[in-house]
């Protein structure tokens, strides 16, 4: 029943002239500490940037502040407060990087600052949990930085650390207090887990507790246990450490088939996990972990999920405050979402029981399980606005959440709701919104309602919300923007800020609660309270006893009042054990394997002579209390680990990949799922000619290393064997090296319908498994080989284009040519006055551009039409040329014998100019070039008559061939002996990074392109090593 408005005693300040500041960031040192720091800000959210600041402090709980802009500088625009977490008298203050870098630091509460200036942005602070002065900060450029000394001096730690993935040591667990977990980035694809000393963090001092990369972003150090994940095949594999020990794969269920998985807490010597398996898309599922974080069980199915601010999954479970073991969690069935309370860490579940009656005293007719009651579990991130659940360790029992009654969750017509009795029975307390705090630790609740409308009453309720008095805080209504309760449990004073409107200053409302208690508790204010779970008292193993006061006192309990409760033991019952890894619960609530599960591989870590656990199905529940009773039925018995053969031998790189670099370390892996891991040797087979072999499981556990010196597909083989038996376990590793470049070798001209060679010269020659990709002429599919050769024939006159693109790893490289295609064609070497040689740069632009200049000297000589000649200079020294005759297609249509007989004419006109030394062109003033003919007795002019084109065809291609060979010899034959000559090819233009998607590309013109080859031809053909090389060739 709501009773006359009363007045509290309260007190507004408003911060002048910060009208337009929208930001603000409060801290109150509590501890008996009078002092409020408040830094208000106008952050510009096109500027993503602070542009004004201002530092209020009140030394008397917040009824009066004085501005501190003259003393941190009154242009200094500050952006972030911090305090330190075991010291609150000592204050950083970060002003806004984008005018100057620089932190501000005060050891008095923040009533003095002394500047100090940084040589990097501070993008977040992690405080050491023990040693106040210990300071890890994060920078813009993903550079960690130390301070021992409170940020007075800074010492760079590590480069390349991944965001929020590094964590102090903690004490008991890391060998020393001074040690750093971090994640450093390697690539794109892989990080690394170190550990660094905070002063000296050398490679020499580097720890590196898992071996091999693992993926970023995974790190996670909390309490005893560490978290890292790989992904093998495009499949997550998630490892745990507990205590600091080796590296263990999870456990979950064989068939979870995780997409994604979440620590959500690790207290009490466990791991609760929410993960997302692979038929799940908004919703989690619930697994509870034994004391290592291995093995892991489930507790509840479909977890509703919702995304957080910062992009961060925010998983409805929610654990209850001052009980431990208590969870309530909201579960999506048939498309509805219910919400569920344990008592016994996800053990058994139930739906909450509905209020019997609404505010107004009417009966509410809900029945399970077909209505019941269901809250909005979300925790408010922001400190000054509360979230929809509430409870407190001072106030076990009472839990205070909005939510509805009905079959499922809903965002509207959504009501407050208050339990006692931990969960047990509910009660509806207001039919909106409100936001609802606790006061003098749990002894009262005071109420405010959510709304866009300006209030100035709040609610009051001394007995666990069955009434509520209504009470003033203010005479001018305010828009309510956040509230500051007094840190710590007691809270009597507490900070109402917001705005008269929505253009005025902040304004402060101090409310001290302390003059509505008329005096402090006394023995006779306290009542004993038995939890209970539905009249059941024993939980978690024991029945447990509450001191709290009775709902009728209206006393002050004050900062001595501590939490008592008395505890007494339960014999166990089948309740206080959940299944064990690969169990699963039948309904009939018994534990049976599941299908893909054998029991008999859980000794499989056992050493012969030692002793293991042999499950029942069942564990004890973690931080379950339980004695006698069912205990030695269901507790797992330690029996004789077996005499057994290795079985499940697994080999895997430490990347979790089938590909290696050439020259790079590879380190193997070994895992051993059954056998006696000290008796069983292990030989790893390389595959190269190379093995090792060790006397048993444990001795590798760091990885086997292999450097590979040739590239190639390995068969890397693994075989474990003792006396009672062998297991084999095999890897194909692929060996490979960066491909740099490529060249396509394709004839200038070609004869319509005749085979043409294509080849594809890689460098280096092996770089392992290739695939070649031929885009010929207007063919709209491509050719795809693993060959670096294809013949190809060409069916239309004029300009064809050949494209090759390679596929090496991750690498595609490509190279392109154009062919004139002609029924029929005369061709002819050329030489050149020696002097060409000395001003010959051998690049592909001087050999166009010459080649240009050849062709208009062989057309003044002779008369040639300028569509009948194509010429190219061909690469390297000496400078050699080739000419090109194509026949004049207005004489010679459909007359094949014309044809022969005038490109015979014209051959004839050509040779005749080129050996009267006619043909002649200035390079540069004073340097004349005499262009000749070649003399070939094994190659005559090519004759591509119907009679015999074919075999001139061949003989033209060899020419190319060993022409192509005389060069190569003869100009590395002093660098590079034997057969690895091809190897060093001039490269003819830029390679290009090309994607599979984009096969076409603009064509360059034909002359350019014709040019561009290394088909060449020499006269010094009969030197010996050419006969052994082509004739290589032709194999």
């Amino acid at each position: 029943m709501r009773q006359e408005e009363l007045k509290l005693n309260s007190s507004t300040f408003a911060l002048t002239g910060d009208s337009s500041h929208n930001q603000a960031m409060v801290h109150w040192s509590g501890q008996n500490s009078s002092v409020i720091l408040m830094l208000t800000k106008l952050f510009d959210f096109n500027l993503n940037s602070v542009t004004e600041s201002s530092l209020w402090r009140s030394t008397d709980y917040g009824a009066t502040y004085q501005k501190l802009n003259d003393k941190v500088g009154a242009k200094t625009i500050l952006s972030y407060l911090y305090v330190s977490p075991n010291n609150k008298r000592k204050i950083m203050l970060l002003t806004d990087p984008e005018v100057e870098s620089s932190l501000l630091i005060s050891s008095d509460e923040g009533a003095t600052y002394q500047k100090y200036r940084l040589n990097f942005y501070i993008l977040s602070l992690l405080f050491h949990p023990e040693q106040e002065d210990w300071i890890l900060a994060y920078s813009h450029d993903q550079k960690l930085y130390s301070s021992v000394e409170f940020g007075r001096r800074w010492q760079l730690v590590h480069e390349r650390v991944a965001p929020n993935r590094f964590y102090w040591s903690k004490m008991g667990l890391d060998k020393e207090p001074g040690l750093i977990h971090l994640e450093t980035s390697i690539s794109e694809g892989q990080a690394l887990y170190v550990t660094c000393k905070l002063q000296n963090c050398t490679d020499a001092n580097k720890g590196k507790p898992f071996p091999g990369y693992i993926d970023p972003n995974s790190l996670v150090v909390q309490d005893e246990y560490v978290f890292v994940q790989v992904s093998t095949a495009g499949r997550p594999i998630y490892y745990v450490s507990a205590k600091r020990d080796v590296f263990t794969p999870m456990k979950l269920p064989k068939y979870t088939l995780p997409k994604e998985l979440h620590v959500i807490s690790t207290d009490e010597n466990r791991v609760v996990a929410a993960v997302q398996e692979w038929n799940q898309n908004e919703t989690y599922n619930l697994y509870v972990s034994d004391t290592s974080g291995v093995y892991y069980s489930l507790a509840l199915e479909n977890v509703v999920s919702s995304m957080g601010l910062e992009g961060n999954v925010m998983v409805d479970l929610y654990e209850v405050a001052g009980i431990k073991g208590m969870f309530l969690a909201n579960k999506k069935t048939d498309n509805q979402v219910k919400t569920y309370i344990t008592y016994n860490r996800g053990r058994d579940w139930r739906l909450l029981q509905a209020p019997n009656k609404d505010l107004r005293g009417n009966s509410i007719h809900c029945l399970l399980p077909y209505c019941s009651l269901h809250l909005h579990l979300h925790v408010s991130a922001n400190p000054y606005t509360s979230g929809n659940i509430a409870s407190r360790d001072s106030a076990p029992g009472i839990i205070v959440a909005s939510g509805s009654t009905g079959s499922e969750l809903t965002t509207s017509n959504v009501s407050v709701f208050i339990t006692s009795d931990a969960g047990n029975t509910w009660r509806q307390i207001f039919d909106e919104e409100y936001a609802v705090l606790y006061l003098d630790q749990g002894g009262a609740l005071v109420a405010i309602r959510h709304t866009p409308l300006p209030i100035r009453h709040l609610w009051l309720s001394f007995d666990e919300g069955r009434q509520w008095n209504k009470y003033s805080f203010t005479n001018t209504p305010l828009f309510v923007d956040g509230v500051l309760g007094e840190p710590g449990e007691e809270t009597l004073i507490m900070t109402i800020f917001g705005h008269v409107s929505h253009r005025s200053e902040w304004q402060l409302v101090k409310i001290d609660f302390r003059s509505i208690f008329n005096r402090r508790c006394t023995e006779a204010d306290y009542q004993t309270w038995h939890l209970h779970n539905q009249g059941e008292p024993c939980l978690m193993g024991v029945k447990r006893i509450y001191r709290k006061l009775k709902p009728t006192s209206r006393c002050v309990m004050g900062k001595t009042y501590s939490v008592t409760m008395t505890s007494g033991p339960c014999d166990c019952t089948e309740a206080d054990f959940e299944c064990d890894y690969g169990y699963e619960r039948r309904s009939d609530g018994k534990c049976s394997p599941a299908f893909w599960f054998h029991p008999s591989s859980m000794s499989r870590s056992c050493t012969t002579g030692m002793t293991f656990l042999n499950s029942t199905g069942y564990r004890k529940v973690v931080s379950n209390n339980c004695t006698a009773g069912v205990s030695t039925e269901y507790t797992a018995r330690r029996q004789q680990c077996p005499v057994q053969a290795p079985k499940g031998l697994h080999l895997v790189t430490s990347e979790g990949s089938l590909s290696a670099m050439l020259g790079a370390n590879v380190t193997f892996l070994l895992f051993l799922e059954e056998g006696d891991g000290a008796r069983t040797s292990i030989t790893l087979d390389f595959g190269d000619g190379h093995a090792v072999t060790y006397s048993n499981v444990s001795s590798i556990e760091d990885g086997i290393k292999h450097i590979y010196k040739a590239v190639g597909i390995y068969r890397v083989t693994a075989t474990g064997e003792n006396s009672l038996g062998a297991e084999t376990a095999v890897l194909y590793l692929h060996v490979t090296c960066q491909l740099e470049y490529i060249h396509l070798s394709a004839p200038f001209v070609a004869v319509r319908n005749k085979e043409v060679n294509l080849t594809a010269v890689l460098w280096p020659s092996q770089v392992g498994t290739v695939t070649y990709i031929w885009w010929i002429g207007n063919n709209t599919e491509p050719v795809i080989t693993l060959e670096g050769s294809v013949a190809c024939t060409f069916s239309r006159e004029g300009v064809n284009t050949v494209t090759v693109q390679v596929s090496a790893g991750n690498t595609i490289l490509q190279d392109r040519k154009s062919i004139a295609v002609h029924e029929y064609f005369r061709s002819h070497l050329l030489t050149f006055s020696s002097n060409l040689d000395e001003h010959n740069p051998d690049v592909a632009e001087w050999r166009l551009d010459v080649s240009r200049v050849i062709k208009n000297s062989l057309i003044q000589a002779t008369g040639v039409k300028e569509d009948q000649l194509l010429v190219t200079v061909l690469p390297g020294l000496p400078t050699a040329a080739e000419f090109f005759l194509l026949p004049d297609k207005q004489l010679t249509e459909g007359k094949p014998e014309k044809s022969a007989a005038h490109l015979d004419q014209l051959s004839e006109v050509l040779l005749s100019a080129l050996n009267q030394n006619l043909v002649q062109f200035t390079l540069r003033p004073g340097v004349q070039v005499t262009v000749y003919a070649a003399h070939l007795s094994a190659a005559p002019l090519v004759d591509t008559s119907e009679n015999h084109s074919g075999s001139a065809m061949l003989m033209l291609l060899s020419v190319v061939v060993v022409g192509l060979a005389v060069f190569i010899i003869y100009k590395f034959k002093r660098k590079i002996p034997g057969l690895n000559v091809y190897a060093q090819m001039q490269n003819e233009k830029e390679q290009e990074m090309k994607s599979p998607a984009n096969p076409t590309e603009a064509p360059p013109s034909a002359q350019q392109d014709l040019v561009h080859s290394l088909e060449t031809l020499d006269t010094e053909f009969n030197s010996r090593p050419i006969v052994k090389w082509s004739s290589q060739v032709a194999k």
